[in-house]
C-alpha cells in the first residue's frame, strides 16, 4: 500500500488547499501514450471493417476461441439470465428500477420563449437515434455498468441501445453482463472490446451499426479511442481511473474512521492508477484511519495498487476548499459539521452525504449514476445522465417580428461583410404588417 501523509504544515507550504490538491493529483502517475497504437487500429477498422475487428479481437481478447462471432444472439441472452443467481437478478432489478427513476428526472420538457420583437422560440429536446454502452471486461464483469448505461439511455428516449463488451480468451461475455443487459431489454450485444469497438461503433462495419452517441468507462486504449473519435461520434467523456476523497469530521469516532477506511479500500479494488484520498482537520483522526487502513488493507488481496492519500486541514471549511480543488469522481461528507458544508460542495461528480452513504452503494444500487467525470474533470464535466443522449434544437417562428429582427439584423450582417444575409433579412420586411 503507497500512502501518502500531508499534516497542516506541509498542506501550508503545498500553498494551502489549491496547492494540496494539486500535489495531491500529481502522485498518481500519468498512463503511457497509446495515441499512436490506437490511430492505427481505427485506421485498419476504418478500411477493412469486420475483418480488423476480428483480427484485433482474436489478437487481444479471444485467443481461444474457435469459431468467434460478433454478435450475442438472443438465444445465449436468454441462457446468460437463466444462470444467474436469484440474488444477483434481484439485486439488478433494483438497480435498474432506481437508475430510471432518477435518469427520468433528467428528461427536461420543451420550453418556449416569447420575444420582445414578436417572434417564439421554442427549446425542443429530442433523443438521438442510436447509442451504444461500452462495457469494460478485464479484471471482473460489471453488469451494473449495463444498467448505468443503458437505463440511462432508455430514460433519455434512445429506442436503439446497443452495448458491446470485450470477450474473454475462450471468446465468452460473461453472463453477469449478458443477463444485465437482457434485463435492461438490450436486443444488440456484440463481442468486441478495446479502441477496435469505438471505432466499430462510431464507424460502422458490415455487422456493427454505426451509432450517433457511445458512452462507458474503459482502459487507456478505449478513452483515446472516443476522444480521436468524437468528431463522428458523441462521446461522455474522458473516464480514467477511479478516485475518492473522503472528508471526515474532526470529531469522528472509531465506527466512523472504520466505515471510511472500508469506503476508501473499496475504491482502492479499482486497482492501479486509483486515487483515494482522506482529509480531516484532526491529526488524531488521520492517525486512527491510516491505521485501520493498513490493517484491513493486508486482509483483502481485491485492493489493489491505489494511491492512498491522508491530508490534515486546518478546518473542516478548508477540507471543503480541499475537495473543491482535487474535483474527485466520489466525495463522502462524514461528520455533521462536515455534512452541513454539503451545499458548498461546487466540483464533484457525486456528493455522498453521512457515514450510511457509501460510495459502494452509487456503483450500484442507489439511483445515482455510476459513470462519472474522473481526474479532476468533475471542474466541468457531470455524471452520465440523459443529457449525453438527446440534443435540444431551437424552433424559431418569426412571424410579424420580421421587420423589427430584419432592422436590428442587417446592420450587424452588412458589418461583418454578409451583404445576401442582410438582404435576406429585409426581403421580409414588405410583406410583413409590423413594418
Amino acid at each position: 500500500m503507497l500512502l501518502t501523509r500531508l499534516d497542516t504544515e506541509a498542506v501550508q507550504q503545498l500553498g494551502g488547499a489549491l496547492g494540496a490538491a494539486a500535489h495531491v493529483r500529481r502522485l498518481v502517475p500519468d498512463g503511457a501514450s497509446v495515441r499512436e497504437a490506437v490511430a492505427e487500429i481505427v485506421a485498419a477498422v476504418r478500411a477493412r471493417g469486420d475483418d480488423a475487428l476480428l483480427e484485433y479481437t482474436r489478437r487481444l481478447d479471444a485467443q481461444r476461441a474457435q469459431d468467434l462471432a460478433l454478435v450475442v444472439t438472443q438465444e445465449e441472452l436468454d441462457a446468460a439470465l437463466t444462470s444467474l443467481s436469484r440474488e444477483l437478478v434481484a439485486g439488478l432489478q433494483v438497480a435498474i428500477a432506481n437508475v430510471a427513476l432518477v435518469a427520468e428526472a433528467g428528461v427536461g420538457a420543451d420550453a418556449a420563449v416569447e420575444l420582445p420583437q414578436g417572434q417564439r422560440v421554442t427549446l425542443r429536446e429530442v433523443p438521438v437515434p442510436a447509442a451504444a454502452v461500452y462495457v469494460p471486461g478485464g479484471r471482473a464483469p460489471y453488469p451494473s455498468t449495463v444498467v448505468m448505461g443503458v437505463v440511462t439511455a432508455r430514460a433519455a428516449g434512445v429506442i436503439d441501445v446497443a452495448v458491446c463488451s470485450p470477450p474473454g480468451p475462450d471468446g465468452e461475455i460473461d453472463p453477469a453482463i449478458l443477463g444485465a443487459c437482457r434485463l435492461c431489454g438490450v436486443e444488440r450485444v456484440y463481442r468486441m472490446g478495446g479502441a477496435q469497438a469505438i471505432a466499430a461503433l462510431a464507424l460502422g462495419t458490415r455487422t456493427v451499426a454505426a451509432v450517433d452517441v457511445i458512452v462507458g468507462p474503459g482502459n487507456l486504449y478505449v478513452q483515446e479511442a472516443k476522444q480521436q473519435l468524437s468528431g463522428l461520434v458523441g462521446i461522455d467523456g474522458f473516464a480514467g481511473p477511479s478516485d475518492l476523497l473522503v472528508v471526515l469530521s474532526a470529531q469522528a469516532d472509531g465506527r466512523a474512521i472504520e466505515l471510511a477506511a472500508l469506503d476508501m479500500l473499496a475504491q482502492a479494488e479499482h486497482g492501479e492508477g486509483s486515487a483515494v484520498v482522506a482529509a480531516s482537520a484532526s491529526s488524531r483522526v488521520c492517525e486512527a484511519l491510516e491505521s485501520v487502513l493498513r490493517d484491513r488493507g493486508a486482509q483483502h488481496a481485491t485492493v489493489g495498487d491505489a494511491m492512498f492519500a491522508l491530508v490534515q486541514t486546518d478546518s473542516a471549511r478548508e477540507a471543503i476548499g480541499f475537495a473543491n480543488a482535487f474535483a474527485p469522481e466520489h466525495l463522502q461528507l462524514i461528520g455533521a459539521d462536515v455534512e452541513a458544508l454539503a451545499r458548498t460542495v461546487s466540483a464533484a461528480g457525486c456528493v455522498f452525504v453521512g457515514a450510511e452513504s457509501a460510495t459502494a452503494f452509487g456503483d450500484y444500487v442507489a439511483g445515482s449514476n455510476h459513470v462519472l467525470p474522473t481526474a479532476g474533470a468533475a471542474r466541468f464535466a457531470s455524471a452520465l445522465s440523459p443529457r449525453q443522449f438527446r440534443r435540444r434544437m431551437a424552433e424559431v417562428r418569426v412571424g410579424e417580428g420580421a421587420a423589427r429582427l430584419a432592422a436590428a439584423g442587417a446592420p450587424i450582417a452588412r458589418a461583418e461583410g454578409f451583404e445576401v444575409h442582410a438582404l435576406s433579412m429585409e426581403a421580409r420586411i414588405g410583406e410583413n404588417p409590423a413594418r
